[in-house]
């Protein structure tokens, strides 16, 4: 008998334990409330896939020269297009199966064929679909990382059908600088100028017979100079001298003028290519390029490595958002905004306020009938029910989770869940007990019978909240979480705190009168 003592005592020890805890993390920290209950933003992305796969079809198109001209095949001409693919053309037409079969040997995502107008390289299904695939991923992460640093507490970003992707934003307060973060594609370039006019026309002139292999042109921002509004046009090299994948950090600065501007610093390799090309181009112009406009083309003093500067007449909070985006990271493809809405705050108060109420008054009703059809053990169970919302909401708390109307939901779905536990166990008691054996006997055996009927509605309640959490959106997401949380909860509930206070009333008696 002293051992059971000790055991029960043990165990109360534990619940109290569990108790505290759960009272100091959620007065020490508050739950997070999803766009629904908080009010906020919603915005649908569309990405732009097709430029992906073009941009993938311009580097293979390079790769393709270069490996053909290696094992000595000369090509004539080589174009890339979305739909086409790669049209080459050879120099020398008895080629053709020689350099199909070098190809399809280095270049197994690509199908090769031949037709009248060459050789025809274009992606595979499966390699499409990578490539579509990987594109969302990483638009979502970088989406992601930029909206950490913006500050919005608790996003959700999820992938939307094919090729759009959901951003739900609770609690944004500038809805204009938060699509300007989003939609930025941030794509830093550092380019060769190799000449430059103050109006694409008169660059143009200068190049009648066509621009030369390899070039393109680009404009400039616009720039106040002695009160006049002047735009500049680069003609630049089209391959970088680097990009923004080697760029480590960036932070707000100052220009030479005293206004904001970005300092940027690049990594290791990103700094010895920049320090071997800007060696070479002292006296020449550099053109810093942001999303394929020339954001500020300083002429190159000395060897330049790890850092540099990207000026544009910014405001303070213009240049923080660029630092934002460049350290987040450049966009894999431009993203539009088809959709947006604005949720306010009163919406997401009334609906709090309801559904508390709905909560309280579905666990009053279950609670008056547990009391009305157990007697004693009924009530155990309520204070059982109670300690299984507290520890809920810690979990909900330490775990990070987002409360959502859906999550409220499953909260009050979750109080007929854990009571039904109870009524199992119960009912199982009063079958022992109508055999005619003790209360405490009657007891045990009823624990041990529930069992497995508990754990088995409870594994196919976790299994389905599981699919849910996986392939549902936002709101699913969030009824998911509290529901399986919450079944995992109640079978501790009710498995093992309420036996322990039946085990304390009980003490070491043989019956009680209105047990159950």
């Amino acid at each position: 008998m002293d051992i059971l003592k000790q055991n029960l005592k043990l165990k109360l020890i534990l619940i109290f334990t569990l108790t505290v805890v759960s009272l100091y993390f959620i007065f020490s920290k508050p739950v997070k409330l999803g766009l629904d209950l908080q009010g906020g933003m919603s915005i649908t992305l569309q990405v732009d896939i097709d430029h992906v796969i073009k941009r993938q079809y311009e580097i293979l198109a390079s790769d393709i020269e270069k490996k053909l001209s290696d094992k000595k095949i000369d090509v004539l001409s080589i174009k890339e297009s979305k739909e086409k693919g790669i049209t080459i053309v050879l120099l020398d037409p008895t080629q053709t199966n020689n350099a199909i079969n070098i190809l399809r040997k280095e270049f197994p995502q690509l199908e090769i064929i031949a037709d009248n107008s060459g050789i025809i390289a274009k992606f595979k299904e499966w390699e499409l679909k990578r490539i579509k695939s990987q594109t969302i991923k990483q638009a979502i992460e970088t989406l992601r990382n930029r909206i950490d640093e913006f500050g919005t507490l608790n996003p959700n970003i999820a992938r939307k059908g094919e090729d759009r992707i959901l951003v739900e934003l609770p609690g944004v307060v500038d809805p204009e600088r938060a699509k300007s973060i989003i939609g930025r594609t941030a794509q830093l370039e550092i380019k060769e100028v190799i000449d430059t006019a103050y109006s694409k026309e008169e660059l143009l002139k200068k190049y009648p017979d066509g621009l030369p292999e390899g070039t393109e042109i680009l404009e400039s921002v616009e720039k106040e100079i002695d009160g006049q509004k002047i735009k500049e046009w680069f003609l630049v090299k089209k391959t970088p001298i680097i990009s923004g994948e080697m760029l480590k950090d960036a932070r707000v600065g100052m220009d030479n003028r005293n206004k904001p501007a970005v300092n940027f610093e690049l990594t290791s390799e990103g700094a010895e290519k920049f320090g071997e090309a800007t060696a070479k181009m002292i006296g020449k112009r550099l053109a810093i390029v942001l999303d394929n406009k020339v954001m500020s083309a300083p002429v190159v003093r000395s060897r330049i490595s790890s850092a540099g500067q990207i000026t544009g007449d910014f405001t303070t909070q213009e240049a923080t958002d660029l630092a934002i985006v460049l350290r987040a990271g450049a966009l894999p493809a431009p993203v539009y905004i088809l959709e947006e809405r604005i949720i306010g705050p009163t919406l997401g108060k009334e609906s709090i306020e309801k559904t508390v109420k709905a909560g309280i008054f579905a666990l009053a009703l279950v609670g008056l009938f547990m009391i009305y059809r157990y007697a004693i053990s009924g009530f155990i169970s309520v204070m059982a029910l109670l300690l299984n919302g507290l520890f809920l909401w810690a979990a909900m708390v330490i775990l990070d989770i987002t409360l959502t109307l859906p999550g409220i939901a499953g909260i009050i779905l979750n109080i007929g869940m854990a009571v039904d536990a109870n009524v199992i166990i119960f009912e199982r008691i009063k079958e022992e007990l109508r055999k005619g054996i003790t209360l405490r006997v009657a007891v045990e055996e009823g624990f041990k019978r529930a069992w497995d009927a508990i754990f088995d509605a409870q594994i196919t309640t976790l299994i389905a909240a599981f699919v849910l959490f996986q392939f549902g959106t936002g709101p699913l997401k969030g009824f998911a979480a509290t529901l399986s949380i919450g079944t995992i909860i109640s079978i501790f509930t009710a498995l093992f705190i309420t036996k322990v206070f039946i085990d304390l009333i009980l003490g070491g008696k043989k019956q009680l009168k209105y047990a159950f």
